[in-house]
């Protein structure tokens, strides 16, 4: 179902079942990382507040709930192929809501990752609990975990190292983020507001990921010219970061619309990039 639908420099987009991509066109062992942010299964015929007005939760059929069995065979599935494209002490990314995290945090034990951590996204303009009878999200969870390699003769893990880039981490300049103070180690706890209205000028994907999150989530656990896929990449904020920090990237997704999206945003990116040379 290979299917490619646009390629620039090292920026390569496909129009296909995720699934069904990684098994049959992406080579074992020759992914650095993987960014996912998976259907979260809430389109339910619930609402939701946005931009001060309520509005349907529904995001798409791929967003339906097949019952909590299959929704967990789902992330199995998607899992299982990412830990067969991952290098050897590659790391994954998921990000989430407690709707899908937990099955996700379990399917990845189950697939043979070792969970490094688990990151608490906290965004300062979360919108309101419309019923009054809930505490307001305002943080997604996103979990970080390396692939393990099994000794088949003792069934034991065989240890690999990761890729961290530490001190980038602990001295960088990370200004978008209040909590992280300058010269200390980054925590686990990360403030981000969600996308600026420059990141949707084109249009916007109902689960858009800012690019302050994304940047940090590669810069951390990658090095320049490793390869980034994304299997949902939706409008590719992780191919925007990737780009911009010279990396290559993959992305995968089944709606058009959203590859075409993805497009509009990488041509302005790449001719500000030029335009700063």
């Amino acid at each position: 179902m290979k299917k490619l639908y646009f390629k620039k420099d090292d920026f390569s987009l496909y129009l296909s079942d995720a699934i069904k991509f990684l098994n049959e066109n992406v080579r074992e062992n020759s992914i650095n990382m993987i960014f996912a942010d998976p259907p979260y299964f809430l389109s339910s015929g619930s609402f939701t507040c946005q931009n001060g007005q309520m509005v349907s939760v529904k995001k798409g059929d791929w967003d339906l709930s097949n019952g909590t069995k299959k929704n967990f065979e789902f992330h199995l599935e998607w899992i299982k192929a990412c830990h067969r494209v991952l290098k050897p002490g590659g790391t994954i990314w998921i990000s989430g809501t407690y709707h899908s995290i937990y099955q996700c945090g379990f399917a990845l034990q189950v697939n043979k990752f070792h969970i490094l951590n688990d990151i608490a996204w906290f965004k300062p303009n979360a919108s309101p609990n419309l019923s009054c009878r809930f505490f307001t999200a305002s943080h997604e969870t996103l979990i970080w975990a390396r692939k393990e390699l099994v000794n088949k003769r003792t069934g034991k893990s065989i240890k690999q190292k990761h890729k961290f880039n530490y001190d980038l981490m602990k001295n960088g300049n990370w200004p978008e983020d209040f909590i992280k103070k300058p010269g200390l180690q980054m925590r686990s706890v990360w403030s981000m507001g969600t996308p600026k209205p420059a990141e949707k000028k084109f249009g916007k994907h109902p689960t858009q990921k800012p690019i302050d999150l994304l940047v940090r989530i590669v810069m951390a656990s990658t090095n320049k010219g490793d390869m980034v896929l994304d299997p949902f990449t939706g409008s590719s904020t992780t191919g925007m970061a990737s780009f911009l920090n010279n990396r290559k990237f993959i992305g995968i997704d089944l709606e058009k619309k959203y590859l075409d999206l993805s497009i509009k945003r990488f041509k302005e990116i790449k001719k500000d990039v030029k335009n700063l040379k």
